[in-house]
């Protein structure tokens, strides 16, 4: 472990005064972007991320698929996403932008003395445990996106954005960063302010970001892999979080609002929006007009997604909580309003979904 160590500081440190540096004075940013050694980790990270995703997940979608398709031309435009996103490098670009703010409030790493405020400021005995500091980060820092999600699907406005992510009819390994860029940029600063607020360094939101979009990438991943009864109610796995994105069916339509959890499904069991026992189910959404992404490009999904999010901000049902689809104005619409069997008999078949033996579907709101 230590050579490993070692191994990774070399190249970030040769990184950094290479090529992070000569990049940083040719942009004239210079040190407002952050510290040139932590952006040269957080890109040695993204590089890591992506040979993950590629060698090691990729494979398991052969070998364990949950949905059999005779091509994967949909998952391609995800796989450009990846790469533009670097594995989720928006969050942590977010942090490394804010920190000069915190560092005004006398709270960043590049404040002069001790920090103002933070968890080792409110809580002494954190500073001398920094593992055990790191496990409080990492608890509030995936709370908080467990309710930042499901405020993405509770508040019109931000479905019309986050709407895009969930049009996927054949979700694998690279769609986790399929999404509208302004919907990314709003999920960094809420989480970069939740991690600015809570004192976290820049090299520690490395290493959140890092397992969180790791673990977002693996429950994404096209295969039938589960965890068990017992881990199943505390971390998200893949059949776990295919749930999430199931297709609205007419005869239960509330059922897909459910599985937000990030890395932990604790949040989903003890809020009582978890479900378990589902077989398999297409994943994708059944309004047409946010379908309809899947015919598009890269320009013109971002460009369809911001018009949806006008559509709804500029109008009052785009505030008000609950579920929507959207007219042909682009106007939000309640969803029960709707005739979900016509919407559902319109839909593309994209996926042929073997037929497993699961037990009735349930939701929970405690650990049993």
């Amino acid at each position: 472990m230590t050579s490993i160590a070692t191994l990774w500081n070399g190249i970030a440190a040769w990184l950094a005064v290479h090529v992070v540096e000569p990049a940083l004075a040719f942009t004239h940013v210079g040190s407002s972007a952050g510290d040139p050694r932590d952006i040269a980790e957080a890109a040695m990270i993204a590089v890591l991320q992506v040979c993950l995703i590629a060698f090691v997940m990729r494979p398991l979608e052969t070998w364990f698929s949950a949905e059999r398709w005779e091509d994967r031309k949909l998952t391609r435009i995800d796989r450009t996403y990846t790469l533009l996103m670097l594995g989720g490098i928006f969050p942590l670009f977010s942090f490394l932008v804010l920190t000069p703010f915190a560092n005004l409030l006398g709270g960043g790493s590049d404040a002069s003395g001790p920090p103002a405020y933070g968890l080792t400021v409110w809580v002494p005995w954190f500073a001398s445990h920094p593992y055990a500091a790191f496990a409080v980060y990492y608890i509030a820092y995936d709370f908080t996106y467990y309710w930042m999600h499901r405020a993405q699907h509770a508040i019109p406005w931000w479905w019309a954005l986050h709407s895009m992510h969930h049009s996927q009819r054949q979700m694998s390994c690279w769609t986790n960063d399929r999404g509208n860029y302004l919907d990314g940029g709003l999920q960094s600063i809420v989480l970069a302010l939740v991690g600015l607020a809570l004192g976290v360094d820049a090299s520690q939101f490395a290493v959140l970001m890092l397992l969180g979009e790791l673990v977002q990438n693996f429950s994404h991943t096209n295969v039938r892999i589960g965890f068990g009864r017992v881990l199943d109610r505390v971390f998200v796995a893949p059949v776990f979080h295919r749930l999430h994105h199931m297709v609205v069916d007419p005869d239960r339509p509330g059922l897909h609002n459910c599985n937000f959890g990030q890395v932990f499904s604790l949040w989903d069991v003890l809020f009582g929006t978890s479900l378990y026992g589902e077989p398999v189910r297409p994943t994708g959404v059944g309004d047409p007009h946010v379908d309809a992404d899947n015919g598009r490009g890269l320009v013109m999904m971002q460009w369809w997604t911001l018009r949806r999010f006008w559509g709804a901000f500029t109008c009052r049902a785009g505030w008000r909580l609950g579920e929507v689809a959207f007219d042909d104005n682009l106007r939000p619409v309640p969803v029960a309003l709707l005739d979900l069997r016509q919407l559902h008999a319109a839909r593309p078949a994209t996926a042929a979904l073997p037929e497993p033996v699961a037990a009735p579907a349930t939701r929970s709101d405690a650990l049993a």
